[in-house]
């Protein structure tokens, strides 16, 4: 392998570096970056102008809540960037095909300047397998082991479900569980409570109008064998009982060129005026932990899940006593600050990876045959850039919070998703790393479908979950994702490279949902090998299309790998 590391130091300030690479056919597939608003797969079939390379809601945003700085190519080649770097990128602009980097100060992603002037420093490394080139760009040893408890964790996500509920009274939440209990074939897992679970965010304390019997509720619901999740933010409403305590004590991001004792506001979720808890000062810290041990201590909480927000969240002219290298950072800080004091499950956005249990979640996608078809090859690109546990979001789409953006009246009022949709869905997600409800397939008073999610559920436990138990001590040794493209399992099958709608679970599974209203078919890729079909048992060869593959409604295409030296 041969690495080559480039610098380009602007001389002006009316000229920013910018390098361009060769993006045709030829040249070979990309893969990386993370989520982009194209959401194009491999890369090199997207099209994005030039913008800052910061986190954001995919809906509006050029990108989306996981980012990082790798571009690898399928013919052996990659280029990392430098995260000092004030890094814009552009991928087909103007018609061309090309992809750029750009090295350029602004007044929002990259206002602390490092260097007087933009300066681009990257790096490429060339070899002639692709899969081993990025094998060895991986992080390796991720976290030196895991502890007992660490373990326990990884293995109770990836064999119990998560149920996110947003908690609209204490009933709502005890009559969820009762329904899952009733069920009989779901194990019990997590109960995530979103950030509903306060009166305004940054209480850091229950809604005692809508939960006056918390304690007793949650000591319920935890003897019958769940664990309790609540979910909490950075920012702090102006209408939150501790604002006005956070201003006081300045804990909040203040504004550029202002009063530093004036806190810069943004709008967040429901709240639209709340102010960010500025993580880089000596003080925030500690008031934040204080908040948090009283809430685990009193309502005996096994986990926090850390809704961080992306770049484009913090407020626009956002100071922090620290300077930033860009607003992305702040959510490493906030997240490392934080698991040193409680167990934390998942974060709803990074850039770099969170200490292990915790898992990365994917992010919202909304209750459509569009969004179902953008789970796959988000999850792909996010194993690529070293995220291998991954938590996607509810089986058949995200819900909306009341108030928000995308729902900006309905209070609570949450419609099922269409059921062939979530029957596609649930199938899907029974071969992820983690399967998160929000709907019950009971909600649908549909036998055939409690049928189906039973078997799913008998597979899940049998198959699937073994394999990702299997893969994880890999995957902390390697930094190899659990969930594949194809390509890891055949790197030179130009087949692979292309194959967005199929995934491998470890080198031993490959999984091929549909992802279209009313099919009943669909082309499936096999790699190199032997594979046994797990609808009818019939054993395949590999390297190969298989066309027009029936699939039923109540079946999901597997295929099990066998040894090669196995009779027909």
């Amino acid at each position: 392998m041969h690495c080559y590391t480039l610098t380009w130091q602007s001389l002006s300030p009316t000229f920013n570096p910018q390098d361009c690479f060769d993006w045709s056919p030829k040249r070979g597939h990309w893969y990386g970056a993370g989520q982009l608003k194209s959401m194009a797969y491999p890369l090199e079939q997207g099209k994005l102008e030039m913008s800052p390379f910061v986190t954001g809601d995919i809906q509006k945003h050029p990108f989306g809540n996981v980012l990082k700085r790798y571009f690898l190519n399928s013919r052996g080649g990659t280029i990392i960037v430098d995260p000092q770097s004030p890094l814009y990128i552009s991928i087909n602009a103007n018609r061309s095909r090309e992809f750029c980097l750009q090295a350029k100060h602004d007044d929002f992603a990259y206002i602390n300047h490092l260097t007087r002037l933009p300066q681009l420093n990257y790096t490429i490394c060339a070899t002639d397998n692709m899969k081993n080139l990025h094998s060895s760009m991986a992080e390796k040893s991720l976290w030196d082991g895991l502890k007992p408890d660490e373990s326990q964790a990884v293995d109770a996500l990836l064999s119990e479900p998560v149920w996110q509920i947003s908690p609209t009274n204490e009933a709502a939440i005890y009559n969820y569980t009762e329904d899952i209990i009733a069920l009989g074939f779901l194990r019990q897992g997590h109960v995530l409570l979103d950030a509903e679970w306060q009166k305004s965010p940054g209480d850091f304390t229950l809604d005692d109008a809508r939960f006056p019997s918390m304690e007793e509720t949650i000591n319920i619901i935890r003897r019958r064998g769940f664990r309790i999740v609540l979910t909490i933010q950075p920012f702090i409403s102006t209408e939150s009982i501790n604002f006005k305590e956070a201003v006081d004590n300045r804990l909040l991001i203040s504004e550029r060129g202002s009063d530093p004792r004036i806190p810069a506001l943004t709008r967040y979720g429901r709240s639209n005026s709340a102010g960010v808890l500025d993580i880089t000062n000596n003080r925030s810290i500690p008031w934040l932990q204080g908040k948090l041990h009283n809430l685990t201590k009193k309502f005996h909480l096994e986990a926090f899940y850390l809704d961080l927000g992306t770049a484009h969240d913090m407020p626009h002219y956002y100071k922090c006593e620290e300077p930033l290298t860009n607003p992305d950072h702040y959510k490493t800080l906030f997240t490392n600050a934080v698991i040193g004091t409680i167990p934390v499950l998942g974060v709803s956005s990074a850039i770099s990876r969170p200490k292990a249990p915790i898992f990365v979640s994917l992010p919202p996608f909304p209750s459509s045959w569009k969004a179902i078809k953008n789970v796959i090859p988000t999850i792909l690109n996010y194993g690529i850039i070293g995220f291998p546990f991954i938590m996607p979001g509810a089986v058949g789409g995200d819900v909306d919070l009341p108030k928000s953006d995308n729902n900006p009246n309905n209070d609570f009022a949450v419609s099922l998703p269409d059921k062939e949709l979530y029957i596609r869905w649930l199938q899907l997600s029974t071969f992820l790393p983690v399967i998160r409800f929000t709907h019950l397939p009971s909600k649908y008073s549909d036998e055939p479908l409690l049928e189906m999610a039973k078997a799913l559920t008998t597979l899940r436990q049998k198959i699937v979950t073994p394999l990702l138990k299997k893969y994880v001590n890999e995957t902390l040794e390697s930094g190899v994702p659990i969930i594949r493209p194809l390509w890891m399992l055949d790197p030179v099958d130009p087949a692979c490279h292309i194959v967005m709608d199929e995934f491998s679970v470890g080198e031993e599974l490959i999984v091929a949902p549909i992802l279209y209203s009313g099919s009943r078919q669909r082309e499936v890729y096999l790699p190199a090998g032997i594979w046994r079909d797990g609808i009818d048992g019939s054993l395949r060869k590999g390297s190969r299309w298989i066309h027009n593959y029936r699939v039923a409604e109540d079946k999901v295409a597997y295929f099990v790998k066998v040894p090669d030296n196995t009779r027909f």
